[in-house]
């Protein structure tokens, strides 16, 4: 009991070891290199002044330095959370370009993503975390993709639109490029800096690809004095550290900026556990799923009240703090204080940064959320998902970032009431040289027995399916006159709810018209009581049920003297 309440942070802080300390302070050295650009990057795609991705940086590090279960996640902006920030900032914000009110309104955001999270990590509902199947989840993730590519597209060429969703950007981006709005000099940079950053990440992946990209940019837009050839560069930031702020919303703006937590909360749960269970995995750590909750809760907390937007989990950046030999989550604590030491002391250290370097970094980050690999597997392997998968990228692509995760979360449940509503049901044969009884589909030269129907389906019964069931087994009978017995093989039946029950009822009276008995092998113990406790004994009394198949198929040879025999 002594420990319980103490937050993960000062336990390692208790149990450090001064081994450990060189590491951290060269992987959080490195990790400075890798958050300082990325976060601008991402600020700017969220719709935010570049200064609120630093502020964002580090509150979150050092939140989660506090309050993190794991030794080497590293939190931070997201690429995948930057377009519904955007989405959810932006309209409330319309064509006014206010930045303090986008500021404030990203902020109540943060808290609000912050507080679900921190309530869901309390009542230990980790598990809503899997309410976006992989399938979807793909598919979710490569229609961000081309909605953050085609959205970053005018920056590549120098010059911005107004345009919403998908197609609009599409048109505004062609028409700027047909309006000769292209501005040479930012195309040569954008592309020099993707070539930079794709080659070293390809051909020396130990090498910080966007830290040699940002030096080489920062070199080239002073040597060649590239805002006077009309590229954008980042500008001073300002100096000092992040201000605490409340941030001050109107009421009318409450109901949207929840709309979007929720759908940012989900996705931030969903990657957060995924990268948790990845490099729990790798380095021997046990995951636990709701404190990971409280800590991304607490995060976002923190980075509301300091001018922040919500923050998630990165794979990349951990992996980069864990190659740089990351042993605690003092990493995250050296690189928040080198970035503070930036904004005090070096203000002006990324002035001459071009604003093309920092569409780079959001395309090439979007470029590793696509999955083309995975469609492709769910093709070969499962058309019913690869439809899923496609089905989810397009409502992000046409509908947009924040429908798009409603279409995701919608389609998994979908799916899941599907594979209940419509679960695979077949029936059971012998086959030589095999033990037990076996799919007749998968073997078609399966023996049957005159007269017997093993048939097994493969779920819970109940009101969605119930009916299905009564309809394939009454198939069964029917396609062969001569049926005098169907036995359920009904091990993978674990539930049996009462509109099941009636309806069990009523099959067994009209497979009596028949002439046909009703009997149950391998049932469990608890749905044999339910049956019970729903009063269907005066109907299935125990000489209908049996402990195994092989027990059934026993009892109805003794009666009838029928025998295997091979199908015509």
């Amino acid at each position: 009991m002594r420990g319980r309440g103490t937050p993960p942070g000062v336990k390692t802080l208790r149990t450090y070891r001064r081994e450990w300390l060189f590491k951290d302070v060269v992987a959080g050295i490195v990790l400075s290199t890798l958050l300082v650009p990325q976060g601008m990057a991402y600020a700017e795609l969220a719709g935010l002044p570049p200064i609120t991705g630093l502020y964002t940086s580090v509150l979150c590090l050092l939140a989660y330095a506090v309050a993190g279960p794991s030794r080497v996640l590293v939190l931070g902006p997201d690429s995948s959370l930057g377009p519904m920030i955007a989405a959810t900032v932006l309209p409330l914000i319309a064509s006014d370009g206010d930045s303090g009110r986008a500021i404030a309104l990203a902020s109540m955001l943060a808290l609000m993503v912050g507080t679900i999270t921190l309530l869901a990590g309390v009542a230990r509902l980790g598990f809503v975390a899997d309410l976006i199947s992989k399938p979807t989840m793909i598919g979710y993730m490569n229609g961000l993709a081309l909605t953050i590519l085609i959205g970053q597209l005018p920056k590549l060429f120098g010059f911005s639109t107004d345009a919403d969703g998908l197609i609009g950007e599409v048109d505004a981006f062609v028409q700027g490029v047909a309006d000769r709005r292209t501005v040479p000099a930012a195309v040569a940079v954008a592309g020099g800096c993707i070539l930079v950053i794709l080659l070293l990440q390809r051909l020396m992946p130990k090498i910080p690809a966007v830290l040699v990209m940002v030096v080489l940019a920062i070199s080239t837009s002073v040597l060649l004095d590239l805002d006077e050839h009309g590229v954008k560069t980042v500008g001073t930031l300002p100096e000092g550290l992040p201000p605490f702020t409340v941030p001050h919303i109107a009421w009318a703006d409450l109901g949207p900026l929840f709309v979007g937590a929720l759908g940012i909360a989900l996705v931030s749960l969903a990657d957060t556990i995924s990268n948790a269970s990845a490099f729990a995995a790798r380095t021997g750590q046990e995951v636990r799923g709701n404190d990971e909750m409280i800590a991304i809760g607490t995060a976002n907390v923190a980075v509301g009240l300091f001018q922040g937007f919500p923050v998630s989990t990165s794979g990349s950046r951990t992996a980069v703090a864990e190659r740089a030999g990351a042993k605690t989550q003092l990493t995250g604590v050296v690189g928040a204080g080198l970035i503070l030491l930036m904004l005090v002391l070096l203000p002006g250290l990324f002035r001459d940064l071009p604003q093309p370097a920092l569409a780079a970094v959001v395309i090439t980050a979007s470029l590793s959320l696509a999955d083309l690999a995975g469609t492709r597997r769910l093709w070969r392997q499962r058309k019913a998902e690869f439809w899923l998968s496609i089905s989810a990228f397009l409502g992000v692509a046409l509908l947009g970032v924040l429908p798009g995760i409603g279409v995701a979360v919608g389609l998994s449940i979908l799916n899941v009431f599907r594979r209940a509503w419509w679960p695979y049901s077949t029936v059971l044969g012998r086959v030589s040289a095999l033990e037990g009884y076996h799919d007749v589909r998968s073997h078609p030269g399966a023996q049957l027995l005159p007269g017997l129907v093993i048939f097994r389906f493969d779920a819970q019964l109940f009101f969605a399916n119930a009916k299905s069931f009564r309809e394939e087994v009454l198939r069964y009978t029917h396609a062969d006159p001569a049926t005098r017995r169907v036995v359920i093989a009904a091990e993978p039946v674990t539930d049996v709810d009462t509109t099941a029950a009636d309806i069990l009822e009523e099959l067994d009276a009209a497979l009596q018209e028949l002439g046909v008995v009703l009997v149950f092998a391998e049932l469990k113990d608890p749905v044999r009581r339910k049956v019970e406790q729903y009063g269907l004994a005066r109907t299935f009394d125990a000489r209908r049920f049996y402990p195994t198949v092989e027990a059934a198929v026993e009892a109805y040879r003794a009666q009838s003297g029928a025998d295997w025999v091979s199908p015509a």
